[in-house]
């Protein structure tokens, strides 16, 4: 599945793995989009078979608890969980 892309000012490359039925994955969400910042996002558990497989594989290289939400930034920083203070810190917002 390719992520869905959210436009908006270019602080890096940030992904962002959630569940679609978490609140903290729609809070994480909420905070990038009042940020004004691009990002992409995946709800992991729409997907299916392979598919799922490979997304889950990518989560645990970053977060081998694999939960959600998970934040990668620039492919070198994982945030997990809803820490406002922390993504705005990363973000320079």
């Amino acid at each position: 599945m390719k992520p869905t892309h959210i436009t908006g000012e270019d602080r890096g490359k940030l992904m962002l793995f959630a569940l679609s039925t978490c609140g903290w994955c729609k809070k994480t969400k909420a905070l990038l989009d009042k940020l004004g910042v691009a990002y992409d996002y995946i709800y992991v558990d729409l997907l299916k078979g392979n598919e799922k497989s490979n997304v889950v594989k990518q989560v645990e290289n970053w977060n081998p608890r694999c939960s959600f939400p998970t934040l990668v930034i620039n492919e070198k920083k994982c945030i997990v969980g809803f820490k406002e203070d922390e993504i705005r810190k990363e973000l320079g917002k």
